[in-house]
C-alpha cells in the first residue's frame, strides 16, 4: 500500500474527537469479564456482546476504529452482515490484534515477550481480505527488583519492529503497543524512567525496520504511579509527566498517541487524557484506545439479556462521548452523571 493510504489511515484513527474502541479481549480476558455479570462465555454470548457494541447508533460520532480480536473477524451480526463490513459502513476502521499474547521470557524471572510472528504474513493477507486495515501488537513491560533488564527492553522492541515493518508491507497502519504495567508499589519518577527506555528502545528499532512512522500509531500506558503506591500521582501530576515522557521520546512524525487505560477507572482514564489535552498544543494527537474503561458500562448494563441492549448502547454512546469531550480539553466530572 503507497505511504500516503497509509496516512490517511492514520490520520483517520486518531481524527479530531474520536478514539478507538478495543474490543479484541482474548478467550480468557473475555471470560473473566462474562462471569463478573454471571453470564457463560459462549461463542454466540460473546458474538451477541460485539454485536451490541458495534450497532450502537452514532457510536462512529467518537469512534474512528475498533479492534478486532481473530474471532471476532469472521462473526457477522445478527442481520449476516460481517462484522468488519458492519464497521466500515458507518465510516469506523476495522483492525485486527495480531500478537499471540505476553509469554514468560526464558531465563528472566518476572519478564515477558510477546510471541504471534511465526505466520503473522499469511495471516495479514487474510485480515487485509476480511477487510482490516490496521494491526495492533501488545508488549507487556513489568517492573520490579531488577527488571525491566536491557534484554527484556530489546526482546520487545525487536519484535514491535517487526509486527510494523510486517503491517506496512501488508497494507496496514501498525498500531504499536509497550505497556508498562500498573502493579506494584513504584513511585511515579519509576514508570516514567522505564516508560522513556522502552520508547527509546521501540523508535530505534521503528527506525532499523525502515517502518514509515508517518503511517504508525503508539499506543502506549501514561506515567503513573504503581497501583500499591504508598502515594499516588494526582490528575495533574500524571498528566505533566506523560506529556513529558512522550516528548522525551516520540518522533514528531507519528500522526498520534492512542493510550490504553491500563487499570485505571473509567473516570480517572478519562480525566488524564482531558488534562493531557488542555496542556497542548503537541506535535501529535493524543487520542485512546480504551477497552474495559469504554466497555464496562454497557457490559454493567447489559448483563447478556436482550431486554437490556438499548440501555447499554446508550451506556457506550455516553462513554464514548466524554472521552471524544477528552480529546479537546473540554471535558469536566459534571459531565459524567450528565443525560447520555
Amino acid at each position: 500500500m503507497p505511504a500516503q493510504d497509509l496516512q490517511s489511515i492514520a490520520a483517520a484513527l486518531v481524527a479530531e474527537g474520536k478514539g478507538i474502541l478495543a474490543a479484541d479481549e482474548s478467550f480468557p480476558t473475555i471470560e473473566k469479564r462474562f462471569t463478573g455479570i454471571d453470564i457463560e462465555s459462549s461463542e454466540e454470548n460473546r458474538r451477541a456482546y460485539r454485536d451490541l457494541l458495534f450497532t450502537t447508533e452514532g457510536v462512529e460520532e467518537f469512534i474512528s476504529g475498533v479492534i478486532l480480536f481473530d474471532e471476532t473477524v469472521h462473526q457477522s451480526a445478527s442481520d449476516g452482515t460481517p462484522f468488519p463490513q458492519l464497521l466500515e459502513s458507518k465510516g469506523i476502521v476495522p483492525g485486527i490484534k495480531v500478537d499471540g499474547g505476553a509469554k514468560d521470557l526464558a531465563l528472566h524471572d518476572g519478564e515477558k515477550v510477546t510471541e504471534g510472528l511465526d505466520g503473522l504474513r499469511g495471516r495479514l493477507k487474510e485480515y487485509y481480505e476480511k477487510g482490516n486495515r490496521f494491526t495492533k501488537w501488545r508488549a507487556v513491560i513489568n517492573i520490579g527488583d531488577n527488571i525491566p533488564t536491557e534484554y527484556g527492553i530489546k526482546a520487545n522492541a525487536d519484535a514491535l519492529g517487526r509486527l510494523a515493518a510486517l503491517s506496512q508491507e501488508g497494507g496496514f497502519v501498525p498500531i504499536v503497543e509497550p505497556e508498562v504495567m500498573m502493579d506494584g508499589g513504584h513511585s511515579i519518577d519509576r514508570c516514567y524512567e522505564v516508560t522513556a527506555r522502552m520508547l527509546d528502545a521501540l523508535f530505534g528499532e521503528l527506525k532499523r525496520a525502515s517502518v514509515d512512522l508517518t503511517g504508525t500509531l503508539l499506543k502506549t500506558n501514561m506515567v503513573l504511579s504503581g497501583v500499591d503506591a504508598s502515594e499516588r500521582a494526582g490528575v495533574e501530576e500524571v498528566a505533566r509527566r506523560t506529556v513529558d515522557v512522550l516528548k522525551e521520546t516520540v518522533p514528531d512524525e507519528i500522526p498520534g498517541v492512542v493510550f490504553l487505560s491500563g487499570g485505571q477507572t473509567d473516570e480517572q482514564s478519562t480525566a488524564h487524557l482531558n488534562e493531557m489535552n488542555k496542556i497542548g498544543p503537541h506535535p501529535w494527537e493524543l487520542s485512546f484506545s480504551y477497552g474495559r474503561a469504554l466497555q464496562a458500562p454497557a457490559l454493567d448494563a447489559w448483563k447478556g439479556e436482550s431486554s437490556n441492549v438499548e440501555a447499554a448502547q446508550k451506556a457506550l454512546y455516553h462513554r464514548a462521548k466524554l472521552n471524544s469531550a477528552a480529546r479537546s480539553g473540554s471535558y469536566t466530572s459534571d459531565m459524567e452523571n450528565a443525560a447520555a
